[in-house]
């Protein structure tokens, strides 16, 4: 028997239901189908992001602030659609069927994009930039058949998303010494494998954008994305699939309502005399945090269903384990608020940190750089740091320290710090810039600067990246319960939303403030009369603070982890279909 069960994996089953075997299922093959997937999304998406503002201005005669707007709104839906996809992937769907749904849904989008882009009546007449007050802008209906496809990628982002990590992580066995020190590189190869996507769309897509044509850039993106899909679908048959263990917003809801309900109830002395379910093949052990929270577990008359035997109303009961993992959750959330301010600085790589390489020196000997491909340093950074930590420091600090690398908040912490100077340097180096428009004159269209002065705060922000975005990764999923993974990932991914709304809100609120009736003030449309310095000495700014309150976050957070009550679990139930994932 006991051979028998390390030939499967426990909580895992394959694709017809069956118990999961441990040869022929899981590993690093899958796991790279499914990588490969979310490396073809970073391309499509941030393909269309960091060269979309160009597009705006150039090409539909939007202002700059609001194209700016319109891009970190749309990167922010992208994010916030992941609660959507964490929580259909969980209650509904499983991770498998929810990649497959949603990446289909990127696909369409894209193939709109590129027909949309590709029709001159869906845009405004061109004209000169140096008459720019007579341009006339896109009307309701041009904007109207931009934002559609648009939306369509943000809604097929955030339902692939919250789905890729975690499915990732689930062909890797825990119990398993060998296969979890596989999982412990999964997170840093799964971000170098989809920088590489990243890499691919600020240069090579940027560059057919600028130079063939965006309509067979946006092409590629599509053809790219339908080609993953198939690819994924593939390797239906080597997959291990996770038992859906229920929504896990009802059980926290449940937990809620019965705390309330019990509000007035004392709690017992002896922490034995709360509810747990005996039938639980894992549990959590009690904490004395968030107390109010140990009442929905306490027994009282009523909360058993009088039709059935020793059957609890989970809406009035609830066990110690399900009181726990909504603690876990609500731990996560002082170190998910104190993450957000990062991905607003990252916004600034992909709006404006563009808009200034826009209007500096960008000849390569007879080759001009596009500007949407300045942040190509922002991806050689994240490749250069996460290979030096895979590479060098992991190696190092098992030696030294007995851990593979850092901890997933030592690398927040680390994140934080450099992209607070990433934009101290982006403050610094836009003085400069605006030092030489007032010397050679504010109206001139390419200054006489380099643009590789831009190259500091894309290197600082984009190393930050590398570290904030694998640690924020690790710690949601590894940090979450078992059955609320895709949920906690679509939490952590809420963070760059937020990151990008907030963008939004600060450019909306500094553009009335300092804003004047003739378009000047710190976000003027011209960034030359502009004083975009001031706002990333702002940025800079809420980023010192918001470190110091991360800290504190970090001190007071304690992490919880389950333990296993039986020494083997059944796997009479794990043969039927019906509950697979």
């Amino acid at each position: 028997m006991d051979e028998k069960q390390s030939l499967t994996v426990s909580d895992a089953v394959d694709y017809k239901g069956f118990p999961a075997n441990r040869s022929k299922t899981g590993g690093w093959v899958p796991a790279a189908l499914i990588v490969g997937i979310e490396l073809c999304e970073r391309l499509s998406t941030m393909g269309i992001a960091v060269n979309l503002v160009t597009y705006l201005v150039g090409t539909l005669h939007l202002p700059s602030a609001t194209s700016a707007n319109i891009v970190t709104d749309f990167m922010g839906t992208c994010f916030l659609l992941c609660l959507l996809g964490g929580f259909l992937a969980d209650s509904f769907l499983g991770r498998y069927k929810t990649i497959a749904i949603f990446a289909s849904i990127q696909t369409l989008g894209t193939g709109t994009l590129a027909v949309i882009t590709k029709l001159p009546q869906l845009h405004p007449p061109p004209c000169d930039p140096s008459a720019s007050q007579n341009c006339k802008q896109a009307n309701g209906f041009q904007m109207g058949m931009i934002y559609l496809p648009l939306y369509l990628i943000a809604l097929g982002t955030g339902g692939l998303k919250s789905s890729v990590s975690g499915f990732g992580t689930d062909q890797f066995d825990e119990k398993n010494d060998k296969e979890k020190a596989q999982m412990a590189y999964f997170f840093n190869r799964f971000f170098l494998f989809v920088s590489s996507g990243t890499l691919l769309a600020v240069t090579v897509l940027v560059y057919l954008q600028d130079e063939v044509g965006r309509s067979w850039a946006y092409g590629i993106c599509s053809v790219s994305m339908f080609t993953a899909v198939m690819i994924f679908l593939c390797g239906t048959k080597r997959y291990r699939y996770k038992k859906s263990m229920g929504s896990p917003i009802v059980h926290i809801f449940q937990v809620i309502v019965a705390a309330i309900n019990k509000r007035k109830m004392e709690l017992p002395h002896n922490d034995a005399m709360l509810y747990e379910d005996p039938a639980a093949t894992s549990t959590v052990d009690h904490t004395n945090q968030f107390q109010l929270l140990d009442k929905a577990a306490i027994v009282a008359e009523g909360d058993f269903e009088k039709s059935v035997s020793s059957a609890h109303n989970p809406w009035k009961l609830c066990s110690v384990t399900r009181v726990e993992e909504v603690k876990m959750m609500t731990r996560l959330l002082p170190i998910w608020a104190t993450t957000i301010i990062f991905w607003t600085t990252y916004a600034q790589m992909i709006t404006f940190s563009v808009v200034q390489a826009s209007t500096m020196e960008r000849s390569l000997g007879a080759f001009q750089i596009p500007a949407g491909s300045l942040t190509v340093f922002f991806v050689a950074a994240i490749l250069i740091t996460l290979t030096f930590y895979d590479r060098l420091v992991m190696p190092l600090w098992k030696k030294w320290k007995g851990q593979p690398g850092f901890t997933n908040l030592q690398k927040i912490a680390i994140g934080l710090i450099l992209s607070t100077l990433g934009m101290a340097a982006a403050a610094l180096v836009e003085m400069k810039r605006l030092s030489v428009a007032k010397a050679v004159g504010r109206s001139t269209a390419t200054l006489p600067l380099s643009v590789f002065l831009l190259i500091p705060q894309f290197f600082l922000v984009g190393s930050a990246e590398a570290f904030i975005y694998t640690g924020q990764l690790d710690f949601f999923i590894t940090q979450s319960p078992k059955g609320m993974k895709s949920l906690s990932t679509g939490l952590f991914l809420t963070t760059l939303s937020l990151g990008f709304f907030l963008s939004s809100f600060l450019v909306a609120v500094v553009k009335r403030v300092t804003g004047s009736k003739d378009g000047q003030g710190w976000l003027a449309d011209n960034i030359n009369y502009a004083r975009l310095d001031c706002f990333y000495g702002l940025l800079a700014t809420l980023s010192a603070i918001n470190f110091v309150a991360f800290l504190i976050c970090a001190i007071w957070y304690k992490p919880q982890k389950p333990k296993q009550v039986l020494a083997m679990e059944t796997t009479t139930n794990e043969g039927s279909a019906a509950e697979k994932c």
